[in-house]
This record gives C-alpha cells, sequence and structure tokens, in this order.
C-alpha cells in the first residue's frame, strides 16, 4: 500500500517531492500512482527497439523529468544512466539500461 513509510523505504526524498505537490499527500501519492502508468516507459521500449535514438531520448528525457519532480531517485538515477547516452546519440544495445528502468518502475508499483 502507498505510504510515505513505503516510498522512503524505496528510497524517495519524500520531503522533496512532497514539497513539489506543495504539501499535499493526496495529490503526491496520485502523480506518483500516475508516473507508474506513464506511456513514455514504453515509447522508450518501443523507440528503443526500433533503435530510432531521437525518439528514445524524449522519452527519457520525459521520464527523468518525472521522476526527478516526484523525488523517486531509484527511478530517477536508472533514467539517468539512459538518457545521456541517448544524449549523445550513442548507438549501442541499451537492453541493461532499459531493463534497469523498468525494474526501478516495477519496484515503484509494487508499493502503490
Amino acid at each position: 500500500m502507498l505510504s510515505m513509510e513505503a516510498l522512503k523505504e524505496y528510497g524517495v526524498k519524500t520531503n522533496e517531492g512532497l514539497a513539489r505537490c506543495c504539501n499535499m499527500e493526496a495529490f503526491y501519492f496520485k502523480m506518483i500512482t500516475a508516473s507508474v502508468n506513464d506511456a513514455n516507459f514504453a515509447k522508450l521500449g518501443k523507440a528503443l527497439e526500433a533503435h530510432d535514438l531521437q525518439e528514445a531520448f524524449e522519452a527519457a528525457h520525459a521520464l527523468k523529468g518525472i521522476a526527478g519532480n516526484l523525488a523517486l531517485d531509484p527511478l530517477y538515477d536508472a533514467v539517468c544512466e539512459i538518457v545521456e547516452p541517448l544524449r549523445a546519440r550513442e548507438d549501442k544495445d541499451y537492453t541493461e539500461q532499459y531493463k534497469k528502468v523498468m525494474e526501478a518502475r516495477d519496484k515503484l508499483a509494487a508499493i502503490i
């Protein structure tokens, strides 16, 4: 069940994320719940599969913003590992980085 304690155990800086949501806990929880269902996770996977580095970068960058704003540090850290190489348009295998992103998302989803 989603709670501040569960988020802290996951590694979220809840004070920072909550402050960005005007200290409205219900709104913060709503935003976190929405974040795990964000379409950019699938968009990122499809773009990587298609080797569309521009589209993959845009999806990863959007996820980085969401995770950063909500202080979802484990997800943010995983996304950061993929954003910068994509920004540089490094043509390489992103399977492991994408797997880390999805694992971080799935761990967050499990506590919601």
